[in-house]
């Protein structure tokens, strides 16, 4: 959840190192080649889900694989950029009554810290901000795979999701059935060494 500018991306995303003495290689999102989607899910009243993407992010991580706790991740997502294949119903998520996305234009996040547990995963750790709202997350992420592309250019890719219970940020759904009160967060991406 393309064209993207400067959370995911994350979402999510997005997905890395608190700057510390570790040298980890910088990498930028590759949101240009749209290699990158944040998406949700989300329950329909207990009668099936409603998914979709937020088509605008940018974010950059730090990775090194010789020092996977030095790994971090910031991403910031334009919120209007939602789509869920639906204009009348995006216009209503976008409204006041859910992410309001005129008085909360972007969600970000930011990691805190990463906890490998093996050479190609581990729980990354964050502060998400949405509908003004931050709460820490938790976020189990795979490294899906690193190398050389076809341009003369060093990529690593990653995926994560979370499950995120919408009134930990203030989106009320209590005249909704409680299978809609949480979202899954699905991030996946590339990001392109500098």
């Amino acid at each position: 959840m393309l064209k993207k500018t400067a959370l995911a991306t994350a979402l999510a995303a997005a997905a890395l190192v608190p700057l510390s003495q570790a040298q980890a290689d910088d990498y930028a999102i590759d949101t240009e080649g749209q290699h990158g989607f944040i998406q949700f899910k989300i329950n329909h009243l207990g009668y099936s889900y409603i998914l979709g993407n937020f088509e605008e992010f940018s974010g950059q991580f730090q990775y090194d694989p010789e020092n996977l706790e030095a790994a971090s991740v910031e991403m910031e997502v334009q919120v209007d950029s939602l789509n869920t294949n639906n204009a009348e119903r995006d216009k209503h998520f976008l409204s006041s009554d859910f992410l309001d996305a005129g008085e909360y234009p972007t969600a970000t996040f930011v990691s805190t810290g990463f906890t490998p547990n093996g050479d190609d995963d581990g729980m990354l750790t964050g502060d998400l901000t949405l509908h003004g709202e931050t709460r820490e997350i938790e976020m189990p992420v795979t490294l899906m795979g690193e190398g050389e592309d076809p341009w003369g250019g060093y990529r690593a890719g990653f995926e994560g999701s979370a499950m995120l219970t919408l009134a930990d940020f203030g989106i009320d759904m209590s005249d909704f059935p409680e299978a809609m009160h949480e979202l899954e967060l699905y991030v996946t991406f590339e990001g392109v060494r500098q």
